[in-house]
């Protein structure tokens, strides 16, 4: 028999297809990627659709990476005084941009211990300046809705970069954002503070540069 099935792919495209069953297919699995720059396949142009995903708001997802891309291959150091060093471990924030109501963290965490860190999680979150230190009251954590390049095992005497998309947001007064890089079965957390002044200070991306 003959059905038919759509496929979205991480960067926003929508297509949709036509089958019919094989007893014994050609193929189990598709490279969406490669499928559709075959030149021996059907040309699809004309039924591709852009979808938007409701956590990027109305920014496009395959806009959204390639703003990611040009940061992390362009790899500037926009910001010199964000960071934090524990236990042989550096984790720095090297650049805030923003853009259609995103924020772009590019992030680097050099290792230079001979033992692997393990990453667990990252998290942003606002919290009261005061308690900034303290396990948990009266935060907001803001999950990222996107990432480049995020390892997670990050080798001994080796460094990672990685590009990382959340939600606009701003701080009140009296909160900070803080950054947390938690090691898994661990105790090399990374912390760091961003104030408001650096927030409101994020570099706004007006044209995409990837060397």
């Amino acid at each position: 028999g003959e059905t038919n099935f759509s496929v979205i792919c991480e960067d926003g495209s929508f297509y949709s297809f036509n089958a019919k069953y094989a007893h014994e297919p050609e193929m189990l699995n598709i490279e969406m990627k490669d499928f559709l720059e075959n030149e021996d396949t059907t040309d699809f142009s004309h039924t591709r659709m852009n979808i938007y995903f409701r956590e990027l708001g109305n920014e496009s997802p395959l806009l959204v990476k390639l703003i990611m891309q040009s940061i992390y291959k362009n790899n500037d150091r926009e910001i010199k005084h964000l960071g934090c060093k524990r236990f042989g471990v550096q984790f720095l924030v090297k650049g805030i941009y923003s853009h259609n109501g995103l924020f772009y963290f590019h992030t680097q965490t050099k290792n230079s211990s001979n033992v692997p860190f393990d990453t667990d999680f990252i998290r942003f979150k606002i919290v009261d300046k005061k308690v900034a230190k303290r396990t948990a009251i009266q935060e907001t954590v803001i999950d990222p809705v996107r990432s480049y390049n995020e390892i997670l095992v990050i080798g001994g005497k080796s460094t990672v970069r990685t590009v990382y998309t959340v939600p606009q947001f701003t701080i009140p007064d009296d909160k900070i954002l803080v950054i947390e890089l938690v090691e898994k079965n661990g105790g090399r957390h990374q912390t760091i503070r961003v104030e408001n002044s650096d927030i409101v200070a994020a570099k706004v991306i007006n044209e995409l540069k990837i060397k």
